[in-house]
């Protein structure tokens, strides 16, 4: 260093400034990457979110599908009962009594 006085005020300066332009690339490189970081936690959280959305709806997709093969069941169980009731009433004699005799 110098022993001038002029000439270390502004070498002392002109550091300052060296330090002051380095913390301002470093504070905006530190920007950059915190929304580099929000915006992986945003899409990874989409992404999730996407997948358990998925998931739930092939949940339901094959909780309908069993759901259409119980009522399907059911409605079989219903036909064949009602027919084997229209036998039934259609052969007894309780039938053959209330037909009006001519």
């Amino acid at each position: 260093m110098v022993n001038d006085l002029p000439v270390r005020n502004s070498q002392e300066a002109f550091m300052m400034e060296m330090r002051a332009a380095r913390m301002v690339q470093t504070a905006d490189s530190l920007l950059k990457l915190v929304s580099e970081l929000k915006q992986t936690a945003i899409f990874s959280g989409f992404a999730s979110l996407n997948d358990h959305v998925e998931q739930r709806t092939a949940e339901f997709n094959q909780q309908a599908e069993k759901t259409d093969h119980m009522l399907a069941r059911i409605g079989e169980e219903a036909a064949a009962s009602l027919k084997e009731l229209e036998l039934h009433y259609f052969s007894s004699a309780e039938r053959a009594s209330d037909t009006p005799q001519l």
